[in-house]
């Protein structure tokens, strides 16, 4: 039976964690996607501006986690709990100016804190972009998946240390109004990944989420990409688009739902939907969110339902 959850970003303003976990619960949500990455949003990331002090490895992990304890406080206060989380991101910079690699480890430690975080307020799910540096970068492809393998698993000693699972993400690079397709768009690239990451650190330490929008943006069908990950499928990311990676509700833009819905039901999964929207709550504005955050809910209770009954359509055929 799915449990909806919507993500904390674009309720209220970055820091407003009681008000955001107060809408939440009043609108319907069991879950929520706790957005890690507004304690240091990717704006800030990618224009290199310093990254606080604790996130960074002079801070200890006891006194970065009370950081955490707002987000930690508000869903207990309001009986939310969190299926999966955002880590900061992107999880690396191009080396193109000087001081990128002490950046980027500096990038890699908050990310890593963050799993810290996630165990700190009962997230078991976190979401960590995979690493790589946009369209135009001119890298190998090798070069890539080598570091890839590297620093997820320097990450999953924290992991399993703390029982958070590491999702990697489909992708996609934006380049002059335009996306291509990235790293994990396609499900042969991803389902390499995490088995081969798995075979390496032990099964279960890391899954996918499958995020519809990205996937549409890189002209990738939902339900051909879940039926091939099936079982490695841990969570989602669940926003449409027109084109573009703007974050809409379902059914304001150009994605096939019937196609996502079936190929859920294909995989029989059934734990959480989570919602990634946050355009949606820009666009309509702090007024009207109770009504749009209503909406997305509703859209989720159907979306679970016909889910529900494609399996018991496919269970009579089997």
């Amino acid at each position: 039976m799915f449990r909806l959850s919507v993500q904390t970003t674009g309720i209220y303003g970055p820091r407003d964690w009681d008000e955001t976990y107060r809408l939440i619960a009043e609108t319907g949500f069991e879950c929520a996607d706790a957005n890690l990455d507004q304690l240091f949003p990717f704006t800030k990331v990618k224009v290199r501006e310093p990254i606080p002090a604790f996130f960074r490895k002079e801070t200890g992990d006891l006194e970065t986690l009370e950081h955490f304890k707002p987000i930690r406080d508000a869903a207990r206060k309001y009986g939310i709990t969190h299926f999966q989380g955002h880590a900061p991101f992107p999880s690396v910079l191009f080396d193109t100016h000087a001081g990128d690699e002490e950046y980027n480890a500096a990038i890699f430690e908050m990310i890593r804190k963050s799993i810290i975080g996630a165990d700190y307020i009962n997230c078991r799910n976190l979401v960590i972009h995979p690493f790589f540096y946009y369209y135009g970068a001119k890298t190998n492809p090798q070069d890539i998946w080598d570091m890839n393998i590297d620093r997820y698993l320097r990450l999953s000693k924290t992991a399993k240390e703390y029982g958070v699972k590491i999702c990697l993400e489909n992708m996609f690079a934006p380049n002059r109004g335009r996306s291509f397709a990235d790293i994990c768009d396609n499900p042969y690239e991803a389902a390499k990944y995490v088995d081969t990451l798995n075979s390496l650190a032990g099964e279960g330490t890391f899954g996918f989420c499958f995020d519809t929008g990205h996937a549409l943006v890189g002209g990738v069908d939902c339900k051909d990409f879940l039926t091939f990950m099936g079982d490695r499928i841990t969570c989602l990311h669940v926003h449409d688009n027109d084109g573009r990676d703007v974050h809409m509700a379902p059914f304001e833009g150009l994605l096939d739902w019937e196609r996502f819905l079936e190929g859920l039901a294909e995989i029989r999964f059934d734990t959480t939907m989570d919602f990634e929207t946050h355009g949606a709550m820009y666009r309509f504005g702090p007024e009207l969110a109770p009504y749009i955050l209503k909406l997305i809910e509703q859209t989720g209770r159907m979306f679970a339902r016909k889910v529900e009954e494609l399996v018991k359509k496919q269970s009579k055929t089997e």
